[in-house]
């Protein structure tokens, strides 16, 4: 009996713990490509995390407006919650409104029941203030976990997570060091995760984002990538 409740408590761990490995750039680009983002060759995804914040989200927009670009904003229940107006410029705007969970919290601290909460809630307000149901999730730290997972496919969720990232989040981030990390290994087909917010990064580490974005889309544009959201990326398929 103790062999039995020990099997089976290493059977639920695995479950719980077996996705998180896709945290791992390399792993989840070599064997999850369409979850790290992978899409059509001659585009480029642009996402951005962890907002809306009314500091720092409209001057995000403002320059995709300039650049006549749209993307993907993976947004927070807690920060969505507190700029509910932010969702309808998003969406005005001609942008993709993503589920990116509740709070910024690594789900690996969460069971089944929580983290389906966490989900629900957090997809359940942004319809609200979208008027649109989402279509994509991306978890905090993109950590993905078994009840994650389950819970995404329960609320029609798709998990995304990236290709490429700019290391946003640090006090040590510049304008160059964001377009140089992005930009490194960047090819069509790629998902950029980028943030427009800084309540889990270092405060203002958004601004080397904004300063960075004119340039990064230029470059783009410079090797004959489309940049938009995810909805017009990935390919159609399991």
């Amino acid at each position: 009996y103790a062999l039995a409740l020990a099997g089976a408590a290493a059977v639920a761990l695995a479950a719980h713990l077996g996705p998180t490995t896709t945290a791992v750039g390399p792993v989840r680009r070599r064997l999850f490509p369409r979850l790290g983002g992978a899409g059509r060759p001659g585009r480029v995804a642009l996402t951005f995390d962890d907002g809306p914040d009314p500091e720092s989200t409209p001057r995000v927009l403002d320059v995709l407006a300039e650049h006549r670009t749209r993307a993907t904003f993976f947004v927070l229940g807690t920060m969505l919650v507190r700029s509910p107006w932010l969702a309808a410029d998003l969406v005005a705007a001609g942008h993709e409104v993503a589920v990116h969970g509740w709070d910024h919290r690594n789900l690996l601290g969460r069971g089944p029941l929580a983290t389906y909460r966490d989900l629900a809630r957090a997809r359940a307000l942004v319809e609200a203030t979208t008027g649109r149901a989402p279509r994509f999730f991306r978890p905090p730290y993109g950590v993905l976990t078994g009840p994650a997972l389950l819970a995404s496919a329960r609320l029609g969720l798709t998990p995304v997570l990236w290709a490429r990232w700019g290391r946003d989040w640090t006090a040590s981030a510049t304008p160059d060091s964001v377009f140089d990390t992005v930009t490194a290994r960047l090819a069509g087909g790629d998902t950029v995760l980028l943030h427009d917010a800084d309540c889990a990064a270092a405060p203002g580490a958004w601004r080397a984002t904004l300063a960075a974005l004119p340039r990064l889309l230029a470059e783009c544009r410079r090797r004959g990538w489309t940049v938009g959201p995810l909805g017009e990326h990935r390919v159609p398929g399991p």
